[in-house]
């Protein structure tokens, strides 16, 4: 590899990126859009409180799940396989989606943060991985990356976007599922161009621990497919605004109490303590950041609907078209960045 030259891993890493973003993006710019409708227009008929207590629920585990999603390529299947397992899923949910039932559609919600759990850490890992041996690349590698994920985006806001508010939702969503197996077969074709990056897990541990972490992990799988369709069949429900509040209350004592324990109890030297309040200080920025980057799925999608005049030469677009604006200019100043990082 030249220094000049990217690595070809990184086009087959860059396609599965676009497309799974396009089937992400797609499905969150109609998802509260497709709750909120009447039920005359196909839509579920939720509240908005409702319908954004869900997506926030939804938004929230699917950051939550990229915690074992990576210990579980890391200790038992590589990175590569856990992305090609959580691309598969992701396609289920999706389709799932696409079915016009409402036990499916949990079901999809479910399997689509699964999914997105097992691959999305780790796509980015092994893109890291591709430049070890010429580091000097590798911002431009990831900006080049990065692009990949907003060409996604502008293509399913585009695609879904129009689909699920013009035809039918449904059809939003069925498109997200098929981006997505475009992007799963895409990756297996080209596999190859990985070499033996995040081939294996990384990980030294024993076949026998391996596989009882396998039977564990299996183990909690079922477990919870069994809660899963307990509920999808009315076993139990749940008010979904009170459990946000309390999701929310409860993972912010969390990592309120870690940062304490290991401020005051992790016999850290003062130097230490003063990082480890830096690292808190950015740990709040990043959290005020994205819960306002994903109010785009929920509180500017409604307003985007309900208080937004869309009409255009007498036509009214798409209210999730809005959001194109964002990756959009993205990618229209990414190669300026990328060619700044050869220089």
């Amino acid at each position: 590899m030249t220094k000049t030259k990217h690595p070809i891993g990184l086009k087959t890493l860059f396609f599965t990126e676009m497309w799974e973003r396009m089937s992400y993006y797609g499905m969150r710019g109609i998802l509260v859009l497709f709750m909120t409708a009447s039920i005359t227009n196909g839509g579920l008929d939720f509240s908005n409180a409702s319908a954004s207590a869900i997506y926030g629920i939804y938004a929230a585990a699917v950051y939550l799940m990229a915690l074992p999603g990576g210990w579980i390529a890391d200790n038992l299947f590589g990175q590569q396989k856990t992305i090609l397992f959580g691309g598969i899923v992701i396609m289920f949910g999706h389709l799932s989606l696409a079915v016009p039932n409402m036990n499916f559609f949990y079901l999809g919600l479910i399997l689509v943060v699964l999914g997105t759990g097992l691959l999305k850490p780790n796509i980015s890992a092994i893109v890291g991985g591709l430049y070890e041996n010429n580091p000097s690349m590798k911002e431009s590698g990831f900006t080049i990356f990065y692009m990949s994920i907003n060409i996604g985006s502008i293509l399913g806001f585009f695609i879904c976007g129009y689909l699920g508010e013009n035809i039918g939702w449904h059809y939003g969503f069925g498109a997200a599922g098929i981006g997505m197996l475009l992007g799963v077969l895409q990756y297996k074709f080209n596999l190859k161009s990985l070499g033996d990056i995040g081939l294996k897990p990384t990980n030294v541990i024993s076949h026998e621990k391996r596989n009882a972490y396998k039977k564990i992990t299996l183990t909690i799988s079922l477990l919870t497919l069994i809660f899963i369709f307990s509920g999808l069949t009315g076993l139990w429900s749940i008010n979904p605004v009170p459990l946000a509040n309390i999701l929310t209350l409860i993972i912010a004592s969390i990592s309120l109490i870690y940062f304490l324990y290991i401020y005051f109890l992790g016999q850290l030297s003062e130097d230490e303590k003063k990082k480890v309040i830096m690292i808190f200080v950015l740990f709040i920025g990043a959290a005020l950041f994205w819960s306002g980057f994903d109010q785009g799925g929920s509180s500017f999608n409604i307003f985007a609907k309900e208080y937004t005049d869309r009409i255009i030469f007498g036509w009214e677009y798409p209210a999730s078209w809005l959001q194109i604006l964002n990756p959009l200019f993205v990618v229209i100043l990414a190669p300026f960045m990328s060619y700044l990082g050869f220089s």
